[in-house]
C-alpha cells in the first residue's frame, strides 16, 4: 500500500523525486539545468509552492507565469505542449510510484490545470511581445 500525502515532508519528498527525473530527462532536462543555478533553493521554493497549493498554507511567494515566460524567452520561444506533456507525465508517474489517495489525485488535477495556464500564458506573452 502506498502512502497518502499528508504533510510538508511528503510534498518535499515528491518534489525531490520528481525533479531528479526532470533533471535527467533527455528532452526537457536542459531547460531546467540551464536556468536553475541553485537547486536546493529551487526545490525549497517548489516545495513551498506545492504545499501552499495542497494545504493552503501561505509559504509560496513568486510569480510562476513571469518565470515561465522568462524561460520561454531565454530559449527563443520554442517551448511547446510536448515539453509540458513530458513534465506532466513525470509528475503523474512520480506521484503514482510513491503515493495514493485524495491529495495525490488533487496534485495531479492541479498540475494539469497549472500546466495549461502556464502554457497559455506563454503564448499570450509571445503575442504581446511580437506586437511591441
Amino acid at each position: 500500500m502506498k502512502k497518502q500525502i499528508e504533510n510538508r515532508a511528503d510534498v518535499e519528498f515528491l518534489v525531490h523525486q520528481f525533479y531528479a527525473k526532470i533533471r535527467a530527462d533527455e528532452e526537457i532536462g536542459f531547460y531546467f539545468n540551464t536556468m536553475i543555478k541553485d537547486w536546493e533553493k529551487h526545490l525549497e521554493k517548489l516545495t513551498d509552492f506545492w504545499e501552499t497549493n495542497l494545504f493552503a498554507v501561505k509559504k509560496y511567494k513568486g510569480n510562476p507565469h513571469a518565470v515561465h515566460n522568462e524561460v520561454d524567452a531565454h530559449f527563443g520561444e520554442k517551448i511547446t505542449s510536448n515539453e509540458f506533456g513530458i513534465w506532466l507525465n513525470h509528475w503523474f508517474q512520480t506521484i503514482d510510484e510513491h503515493f495514493e489517495g485524495e491529495n495525490a489525485d488533487t496534485l495531479k488535477r492541479r498540475a494539469r490545470k497549472m500546466s495549461t495556464f502556464l502554457y497559455m500564458s506563454m503564448f499570450e506573452h509571445r503575442k504581446k511581445e511580437s506586437e511591441v
